[in-house]
This record gives C-alpha cells, sequence and structure tokens, in this order.
C-alpha cells in the first residue's frame, strides 16, 4: 500500500503542478520519474522495487498498451492513405539506420558483443510521443507532422519485438520457455493484427443492432471495454498486443466517430494514469548503483543514441520528403525512448544471456536521459509552431475562465502536457 500512497501523492503533485508544466521545459513524466527514484531503494527506501518484480513488467505493458489504444484514435486512415509514404520512409529506412547505428556505438563504446549490440539497438528503436505531447497532440503544428511522428511510434513497436526476440535466442540461453521462431512470431503479430481489426468491427455491427445501444453517459465504456477484451484476449492467445492496441484504436475511430468523441476524454485520462504509474514504478529502479554500473563509455553511447543517431537515421529516411525544413528538423529531434523500450528492455534482462545485465543498464540509462531530454523540449519546440495556450488553460493572471470566439474550447486543445 505504500506505492498505492505514494502513487497518490505524485499525482495530486503533478495534477497541481501541470498548468506550469505546460507552460515551461517542467514535464509531469519527469515528476513522476524522479519521483519515483526518490522513494525507491536508492534514496529514501519507502518502496522496494526491482527489475524481476513483476509489477514492473506488468505496469509498463499496461501502459504501453493503453497509449497505443489512444495513439490509434488519433490516426486518421483516409489522410493516412494520402500521407503514408513520409511514415513508410521512417519505418523502413529509418528504423534499421537507428537499430545499426545504436549497435556500432554499443559495441565499440560500451564493449558488447555484436549480436547483444544490435539487440541493445533493437530495443531502443521503437518511439513514444507520450513525451512529446505538446507537438502531437496539437493542431497548430502542421498535420503532416503530427501523423508521422504518431504513425511511426504506434507501428516500431510491433516491428521491434520480433527483432528483439530473434536477437534474445541468437544471444544466448533464454530462461523462459517462449518459442522465438520467425514462424511463431510472424503468427503472434498477424494474430495482433487480426485482433486489432477485427474485434472493433464486430462491436461496431453490435451497436448497430436494433435492440442494442449504450445510453449517453455509458457510451464511453464501450471503447474501455473493447481495449479491456483485446487486452485479455491478446495475452490468452500470445497475439502481439501493441500492435493489437494502435490497430484497434485507428479502426474503431474509423467505423465509429461517435465512440471516438465519447471515449476521448475518459480514454486520455486512463492512458495517462497508466502511463504515470508506469514511470513511477520504472524510476523506482532508477537506483545510484544502477548509473554507477555504466562506464564513461556507454554514457558516451546514451548522449550518442539520443543526439546524433536518431537524428541522422531519420534525416536520411527522410531526404527529398515533402515536408518543411523545421518539420523534418522537429521529427528527427524527436524520438523518446518510452514504454515500448522498458518492455523490451525488461525481456532482455530475464533472458538470462551473457551480457544481459549489461545489456539492460544502459537501455535503462538511456530511457531515463531520453526522458529528460524530450519531454523538457517539447513545449519550446511548439512555440516555434505559434502554439500559445499550451495548458489548455486560461493565462497566468486569470481568475476565471473566459470564454474563446467559437464557443467552447476545443478537446484536442484542453489537455495538460504529460
Amino acid at each position: 500500500m505504500v506505492l498505492v500512497a505514494v502513487f497518490g501523492v505524485a499525482l495530486l503533485v503533478a495534477v497541481l503542478l501541470s498548468g506550469l508544466a505546460a507552460r515551461t521545459v517542467l514535464s509531469t513524466s519527469l515528476l513522476f520519474l524522479v519521483g519515483g527514484a526518490l522513494v525507491g531503494d536508492g534514496f529514501l527506501g519507502l518502496v522496494h522495487i526491482t527489475p524481476d518484480s513483476p509489477i514492473v513488467a506488468a505496469t509498463a505493458d499496461l501502459a504501453l498498451f493503453a497509449v497505443l489504444f489512444t495513439d490509434g484514435m488519433h490516426v486518421s486512415l483516409p489522410v493516412l492513405r494520402r500521407n503514408w509514404k513520409n511514415p513508410a520512409r521512417a519505418l523502413g529506412l529509418g528504423m534499421p539506420l537507428a537499430m545499426a547505428g545504436m549497435a556500432v556505438v554499443a559495441h565499440f563504446l560500451a564493449g558488447l558483443d555484436w549480436t547483444t549490440s544490435f539487440l541493445v539497438g533493437a530495443v531502443l528503436a521503437p518511439t513514444d510521443p507520450v513525451f512529446a505531447s505538446a507537438i502531437v497532440g496539437r493542431r497548430e503544428v502542421p498535420a503532416k507532422l503530427r501523423q508521422l511522428l504518431n504513425v511511426e511510434s504506434g507501428i516500431n513497436d510491433g516491428l521491434a519485438l520480433p527483432v528483439v526476440l530473434l536477437l534474445i535466442a541468437a544471444a544466448g540461453p533464454a530462461s523462459g520457455a517462449a518459442d522465438t521462431s520467425i514462424g511463431t512470431i510472424a503468427l503472434e503479430l498477424g494474430l495482433g493484427l487480426v485482433s486489432g481489426i477485427v474485434l472493433p468491427l464486430a462491436v461496431a455491427a453490435l451497436v448497430r443492432l436494433r435492440l442494442l445501444g449504450a445510453e449517453p453517459k455509458l457510451q464511453p465504456l464501450l471503447p474501455l471495454a473493447t481495449g479491456v477484451i483485446l487486452y485479455g484476449l491478446c495475452h490468452l492467445t500470445h497475439a502481439n498486443p501493441y500492435l493489437a492496441a494502435f490497430s484497434a484504436g485507428a479502426v474503431l475511430a474509423c467505423v465509429s466517430s461517435e465512440s471516438k468523441t465519447a471515449f476521448e476524454p475518459l480514454g486520455e485520462a486512463v492512458a495517462e494514469l497508466a502511463k504515470f504509474a508506469a514511470l513511477l514504478v520504472f524510476g523506482a529502479l532508477l537506483t545510484p548503483r544502477l548509473f554507477q554500473d555504466l562506464p564513461v563509455g556507454g554514457y558516451v553511447a546514451v548522449v550518442l543514441a539520443i543526439m546524433l543517431i536518431r537524428p541522422v537515421s531519420f534525416l536520411v529516411s527522410l531526404a527529398g520528403a515533402r515536408l518543411a525544413r523545421q518539420e523534418t528538423l522537429v521529427a528527427a529531434w524527436f524520438g523518446p525512448k518510452g514504454f515500448a523500450s522498458v518492455v523490451y528492455g525488461l525481456l532482455v534482462l530475464q533472458a538470462g544471456i551473457p551480457q544481459g545485465e549489461q545489456a539492460y543498464t544502459l537501455i535503462a540509462v538511456c530511457i531515463a536521459f531520453s526522458i529528460i531530454a524530450h519531454s523538457s523540449t517539447d513545449v519550446p519546440i511548439a512555440r516555434m509552431f505559434q502554439v500559445s495556450d499550451l495548458a489548455g488553460i486560461p493565462g497566468q493572471q486569470a481568475a476565471v475562465p473566459a470564454a474563446r470566439p467559437g464557443g467552447a474550447s476545443d478537446q484536442e486543445n484542453a489537455h495538460a502536457r504529460p
């Protein structure tokens, strides 16, 4: 119960500071990360969590699923059909380049063997738009840029997973009995995609039946029920839950705009809670010993991963793309490492491979540095696109909410930055 109480206190502080955070480089995501580190064994010792604690994998897995489900709802399939080339470039060229670049620096600077180095590259390849929400969640930002970052982050988790599993199998003996053959991995990805498409379509068909239908106050629970069923189904059938979550959100928003509109406030709140819980738990793992175990070369590799490898690989993949220079540079910078990397990093640690602990240390430190770097730079960069009402609340000196021209504020502009 100590962890529950700590989470409640952290949530209260984050809510009270969210308005300030949305206007400055302060980030509520960073608050939870730091809060988790403070209450963990490395400092106050109020919460005792180790990487093999069940709560670590469970919270990271649930948070990633919830975030991808809600992110999928923000993807417009008609728009994506018209603007698929840039996401395809990012996933087909930029992602492999980032994997290879990270493998090179992990091998020569962190001293990992080649197989484990490529494994680290695959774990750190997925990106997470949560830590750039001031960019991807604002209408003032060009739609192509928002679409690119959202689609890339939603799909690259599922694409990286089979590579991670295959490299774990190649690196050494796995502790679990899971089959990591190419056929099994392909089946899991296929099941995830099919489940994410079929289940929302079935739910939408049920809603159209004359005798069925949700009353207005319960309508937001319809997508929530769909997501809960999908999450359980994926884990029962070993389907890929992350690909299923993103595709289900996109399909549900496409076939039922009413459900999307009704669920949006609840979905954002659920995703925020899951994300904050995962950040708090992950923060508790960031002990001084973890940072001491990483050699100097590892820190150089972390800096290069954030400052050089992602930007260069993305700039190469977008060469000749129809994006403004400013948009291209922003897309190249925002490659934050998030919950997918946390989940996959735990798989590496628990697999029992020879250099698994060293690889996990490098991964964990890189994720922590990435969260700090990207969640503290999205607001300044958002201002470059004339995003002014970052908090979605009145100005600093206003005591009473002022009416905005044209009626109530847009829902997309009402969310405070995580």
